[in-house]
């Protein structure tokens, strides 16, 4: 009869080799460890207070973002803070993550990058609002938009180079980050900073100062090298790294088309108030009496009007409208839908007393100048002075000949004219985005939305400007098309030209803080 072995059975070098790995995970300092740990006090002063300034920034001084690079692994644990602490609706975020890839291929390099408003010392949406939304606080430099100022122009969104302020189409009103204002006046860290497991973002105090032009200044040498160029508005955040970032980091998706919105009433606005504008113009140049100009004033005030009216159409709060002149020190918006308005009682006299039909014209150009400058305050490439003002003044030229050809009778030099005018203006909207800023990122974007997902629009306004615009003038012109054909040659004209102003709102390369990457 054999014994029993009462020898304990050994473990196999597989179950002893997942022991110690199970054992060397408990003693790993993880950031969700850490972020337990810090939690386990019972101080909530202990746990922040080395996440916030412990006094007011000073003289010269304001609060800021500072993001520790090293720290952090994109989680979006402050994507997730700041969206459930603030209230925000479904689909509307402060704070986004991104991701910087090194351009590179040999040597392969990633970071994830965390932000929100930058607190800019020279914001462009508070020098850029027709409302007076934007506040900067005197003492903490914290950049406040005021809600019930609001009237959802969506003009700050084209003036941030950072993609900071988000429309809420709910509300009708734009929101944005700040800073968790109160909860930094009762001396708690802002959400963000409080949830991230890493704590790769603080709250500190930078100096700023004012610059010979008199505008703000702040110290952007801490600012993120793949971000938009800080010298616009000075942004204060700080992006530290101990180990360093590679000299050649671009967005990962700074290859992404994106199309952006084509503001159909904006669309309406500036073509149908450069069409009102060239009416204008075109009866203030013609002799006095002549046949026709009664129509061509009558159909310029009807265009102006109408563009006004769809302008309205832009706004979240369209009640509210009534306050775009609270801006006119600082803001081309303001200034725009002031001299517009101008406008359109000088035009409203001329149909009644020719002697305000100059001054109907003056105004229109002087608003059609305003109208450009709103597109050039941006900064964007795309709408740089040449390119807008050539843009809008040549709508203007277009459908004024256009009006002029279509109920001025025996207008040979007009259709002439309006021929020149139109070739003119395609030949300058096909060659300059391939010009000689060609070699610049935002310039081959633009170029590659337009040979791209919008070579279609583009192939349409093409085809609608030769046809209204040369053909039918050429026709007639040579007395080979009837009078009536002066009419089809203005749809098409119009048609033409807002095709152009769509094209001119899609194309446009808007800049941003990096995102993650994708189509």
């Amino acid at each position: 009869m054999s014994a029993t072995s009462t020898e304990p059975a050994r473990p196999t070098p597989v179950l002893s080799f997942l022991a110690e790995l199970l054992a060397e995970q408990q003693l790993l300092q993880t950031p969700v460890a850490r972020f337990a740990d810090a939690h386990a006090g019972p101080s909530p002063e202990a746990r922040y207070s080395d996440l916030i300034p412990l006094s007011a920034p000073g003289p010269g001084e304001q609060y800021a973002f500072e993001v520790d690079l090293d720290s952090c692994t994109g989680c979006k644990a402050c994507v997730t803070a700041c969206h459930s602490l603030n209230g925000l609706d479904e689909h509307e975020t402060w704070r986004d993550t991104g991701l910087l890839v090194s351009a590179d291929p040999q040597h392969s390099f990633a970071q994830t990058v965390t932000s929100a408003c930058h607190h800019c010392a020279d914001p462009a949406c508070l020098t850029g609002c027709p409302v007076l939304a934007y506040d900067k606080d005197p003492v903490t430099g914290i950049v406040r938009h005021l809600d019930d100022q609001c009237i959802g122009c969506n003009y700050c969104l084209l003036k941030c180079p950072y993609d900071v302020p988000k429309y809420n189409p709910k509300r009708g009103i734009v929101r944005k980050c700040d800073m968790c204002q109160g909860r930094l006046s009762a001396g708690e860290a802002p959400a963000c900073a409080q949830a991230c497991p890493t704590h790769a973002i603080r709250i500190v105090t930078v100096r700023t100062s004012v610059g010979a032009d008199r505008r703000p200044r702040a110290d952007t040498s801490a600012f993120l090298a793949a971000a938009p160029d800080p010298a616009y508005t000075q942004p204060t955040t700080r992006y530290l790294s101990r180990r360093g970032l590679p000299p050649d980091l671009v967005a990962a998706d700074a290859g992404s088309l994106r199309p952006q919105p084509a503001h159909a009433p904006l669309v309406l606005l500036t073509t149908l108030m450069g069409g009102a504008v060239g009416c204008s113009a075109v009866a203030a140049l013609a002799p006095r009496g002549a046949s026709g100009i009664g129509a061509v004033l009558a159909a310029g005030w009807l265009a102006g009007l109408a563009g006004l009216v769809a302008s309205v159409f832009h706004l979240g709060q369209p009640l509210r409208a009534w306050r775009v002149f609270l801006g006119l020190r600082r803001s081309w918006l303001s200034r725009e839908a002031v001299v517009f308005a101008a406008w359109l009682a000088a035009a409203t006299a001329a149909l009644f007393a020719p002697g305000f039909v100059p001054v109907a014209a003056l105004l229109g150009i002087a608003g059609l100048y305003c109208s450009a400058m709103v597109y050039v305050d941006t900064r964007r490439e795309f709408w740089r002075l040449g390119q807008a003002a050539t843009r809008f003044l040549g709508t203007a030229a277009i459908l004024g000949l256009a009006a002029a050809l279509a109920w001025i009778p025996a207008s040979g030099p007009v259709a002439l004219a309006l021929a020149a005018a139109t070739a003119a203006k395609l030949a300058y909207e096909w060659l300059a985005p391939r010009g000689n800023n060609r070699t610049t990122p935002a310039a081959r974007q633009t170029g590659r939305l337009l040979a791209g997902p919008l070579r279609t629009l583009v192939r349409l306004r093409l085809g609608l400007g030769l046809a209204g615009g040369v053909g039918l003038p050429l026709l007639l012109a040579a007395g080979a098309a009837p009078a009536a054909a002066g009419r089809v040659a203005l749809g098409l004209a119009l048609l033409g030209e807002l095709a152009e102003r769509t094209l001119f709102f899609r194309a446009v390369a808007a800049p941003k803080m990096p995102g993650m990457g994708g189509a």
